[in-house]
């Protein structure tokens, strides 16, 4: 099974992807495909979410993080929690995801243009793969708020 088949997966560059939730089968061509960390921004729901995903990820032998991010009341703490994990990891592949790859998109586009030189169009553009056409304010709302403090 191709990680490509995950989701709404975007391939970033050689050590970052982004996507919606893998299925089991898919963490573990993950970790064959040589990623080391997994970084779940989405809150545990039994309609979406694996049962015991850290478990199962870190049997493969990665690196599990979990930031929970509530859909309906993203936090600027969110964002400040996942930038500094993403700051601190060490070399290495890794796979941010959620339910559908929009936390993720969404999270990583401002990490980028906030620390590695992204211009707000490429931020724009990279999120727009998969938020293109949606409506949700309170997400607007808090990418504003952030790019405020860039």
């Amino acid at each position: 099974m191709s990680i490509q088949e995950i989701y709404n997966y975007i391939w970033v560059d050689e050590q970052i992807s982004t996507a919606g939730q893998p299925t089991a089968q898919q963490f573990i061509s993950v970790a064959e495909d040589g990623f080391q960390t997994i970084i779940n921004l989405a809150p545990y729901n039994p309609e979406h979410s694996i049962e015991d995903e850290a478990g199962l990820v870190r049997s493969l032998g990665l690196r599990y993080v979990h930031i929970p991010v509530n859909w309906d009341m993203p936090l600027e703490s969110d964002f400040e929690t996942f930038e500094i994990v993403l700051k601190g990891l060490s070399a290495g592949r890794t796979l941010i995801h959620c339910v559908a790859n929009y936390r993720a998109s969404a999270f990583y586009a401002l990490y980028a243009q906030k620390n590695l030189a992204w211009s707000e169009q490429q931020a724009e553009t990279f999120r727009a793969a998969i938020w293109k056409g949606s409506d949700y304010p309170v997400w607007d709302d808090l990418i504003a708020r952030i790019r405020m403090n860039f």
